[in-house]
């Protein structure tokens, strides 16, 4: 079980596995330095035993900081090594970890709170670390010491060494029951952590939202209520890790009494021999055994010297074994992390390359033909029949769930509809490689997003050593450079997250500029003049004009004075197109348009009284 979770670190771990190999000698050089300590104090205390000189001290507590030093040098270099790999693994695991959730569809990121995966990419990756640092180090050290210890400590006395590890079945259940109750909890308290930092997240992208409702005593009492939950498990493991150490130094503590007692007993009266008495006992009516007394010989006298060497040996496993309740709680948490992280790596994104994709220059013919396409179970449009000459603009309009965003997002395949229902220059849109059909397209999308950086960094994006120029034309053809001249630091101002610091409008116009400086074949505009006014609207138009020429234009409003002047309108109504042509036509079938058309004249009439 334990093998096949650690199986996705395999790779990680081969990749450094010369690392492992020197860690691995650093650890052997450690402990077998450092297991000769007992076996020159046991001989120290008998030399000494029978004559003490200064020679002789000098030499043993030489012999004894030579020792201590070596065994510091090497263990230094053991940490080294071993914490160094786990965080070089770390490293590679949050590049993998990002790289994968770069290439998981939209429709993930729908399903999953951005808090859980934040949760998963700090707190889990940190106890990965964990395992894949001092856990290994730890078990490694424990393994090899207790190894050596016992074998020395069965050439001083086997029939102690015996009585000494009795208590190990016990301290083997103790730890799988522990182990597996640690592993349980953590898995939970992993969830829990990731609910209060999506909660986290929320409030904090939410802030103005929560300020404008006066929500804010709410959420503190919502995230104080979440918080103590979290408090409250952590505090049951917390409780379980406290039963489980003093648990494993008792049993420690009961195997050195018996090691005094016994060991001191051989030392004090040089006993030799124990006496075990049989009882007799019945076979059946009228048959019985005689009483047999057993003389079972021990190891024979012990030395002082051995006994000092026998107890240092047990002294020096009592770290191990103590340390061996806070590897398995290493272990357990890790595990539970890495199968968290698991979770995404196994992620496979919905949209990806067909085998025969090809790289391939767009000319900006769009056809949808028959299109039918559901999300999560409800059908969203069905059986649309539209084709967009290549340079030519279509605009979209419609009531609000129509459909009309899922329509374009079919073209850069953000979803993906059945093969052939979409078509780009005849042929299919799954033809083409993903990366190089999405760099041919600008997307501005309905929900505005600005990295935290440099507007200049904003406008250039996706576009490889943008030059100044370059930048300055797209902000210009999108009717947002006069406002960022005005900015005190102009094209290096920097932006709040998702461009808090820009107005809803100047987040707008600067998507626009991000998505003209591709210098795209098609472009679409999804809402993209919602939070401008209509004086503002009528410059950017402009401007659009002749950056529209020559390439296949498509967007989406529900103003009539954004669309009016495309060459043809289609209106989507229940996810069927119900009404297609240009503004006079479609004004003529007195349909959805003409009202619309009607209603935003009237409201334009009455502002201006």
């Amino acid at each position: 079980m334990l093998l096949t979770i650690l199986r996705p670190l395999l790779p990680y771990l081969k990749r450094y596995r010369w690392s492992y190999v020197a860690g691995t000698l650093c650890v052997l050089l450690t402990n077998g330095i450092w297991i000769l300590f007992p076996l020159v104090l046991g001989k120290a205390a008998d030399d000494l035993h029978e004559d003490v000189t200064r020679h002789k001290l000098l030499i043993y507590a030489v012999l004894l900081l030579a020792i201590a030093a070596t065994k510091g040098i090497f263990q230094f270099l053991t940490r080294w090594i071993v914490i160094g790999i786990s965080r070089d693994i770390e490293f590679d695991l949050r590049n993998d970890l990002f790289a994968r959730l770069e290439v998981l569809s939209y429709s993930y990121y729908q399903r999953h709170r951005t808090g859980d995966i934040m949760a998963r990419a700090t707190n889990d990756l940190n106890a990965v670390r964990m395992l894949l640092g001092p856990a290994i180090m730890y078990s490694a050290n424990t393994l090899v010491y207790t190894a050596g210890a016992l074998a020395l400590m069965i050439s001083i006395s086997p029939w102690l060494t015996l009585y000494t590890f009795l208590p190990l079945p016990a301290v083997s259940i103790v730890i799988q029951t522990f182990g597996r109750r640690i592993h349980e909890r953590f898995e939970r308290i992993q969830a829990m952590f990731s609910d209060i930092s999506a909660r986290a997240q929320e409030n904090f992208s939410g802030a103005r939202l929560i300020r404008a409702y006066v929500q804010e005593e709410a959420e503190i009492r919502a995230f104080e209520a979440e918080n103590q939950e979290y408090i409250r498990r952590s505090l049951r493991l917390v409780r379980l890790m406290g039963m489980l150490w003093p648990t494993l130094e008792l049993m420690l503590g009961c195997a050195v009494v018996l090691v005094l007692w016994l060991g001191g007993r051989e030392v004090i009266h040089g006993l030799s021999h124990v006496n075990f008495v049989w009882t007799p006992a019945i076979l059946r009516p009228g048959i019985t055994l005689p009483a047999i007394t057993t003389t079972l010989s021990l190891s024979g006298s012990m030395s002082v010297g051995q006994f000092v060497s026998f107890s240092t040996y047990m002294m020096q496993l009592t770290w191990p074994i103590i340390a061996l309740g806070w590897v398995i709680n290493l272990f357990q948490r890790g595990t539970a992390s890495l199968i968290r992280i698991n979770e995404i790596m196994h992620e496979q994104p919905e949209i990806q390359d067909a085998p025969a994709a090809q790289n391939l220059e767009i000319a900006g013919k769009i056809e949808f033909r028959g299109l039918n396409f559901s999300y999560e179970g409800k059908q969203v449009l069905h059986d649309v029949n539209l084709r967009i000459p290549a340079g030519s603009s279509l605009a979209i309009v419609g009531p609000t769930g129509s459909g009309k965003t899922t329509l374009v997002s079919l073209i850069p395949r953000i979803y993906d509809a059945e093969p052939g229902m979409v078509l780009i220059d005849g042929r299919p849109v799954r033809e083409y490689l993903l990366a190089s059909l999405r760099k041919q397209i600008g997307f501005v999308p309905q929900e505005t997003f600005l990295f935290s950086d440099r507007i200049r960094e904003n406008i250039a994006l996706g576009v490889d050593s943008a030059s100044d120029q370059e930048v300055h034309r797209a902000a210009d053809a999108a009717n947002i450079a006069i406002d960022i001249e005005s900015f005190p630091e102009g094209y290096d101002t920097m932006v709040g997250e998702r461009g808090i610091t820009l107005s809803g409008g100047q987040k707008q116009r600067t998507a626009i500029a991000r998505a003209l400086i591709r210098n795209p074949r098609i472009l679409i505009l999804d809402d993209a003049l919602s939070s401008v006014d209509t004086h503002t609207e009528d410059k950017i138009l402009k401007h659009l004009r002749d950056v529209m020429r020559g390439r296949t234009t498509i967007f989406i409003s529900h103003r009539v004075s954004t669309v009016r002047n495309a060459d043809r309108i289609a209106v989507l109504h229940g996810g069927r197109i119900v009404e297609l042509g240009t503004h006079d036509e479609l004004l003529a079938l007195n349909g959805y348009y003409c009202d619309l058309y009607n209603k935003q004249l009237l409201e334009e009439e009455l502002a201006e009284v």
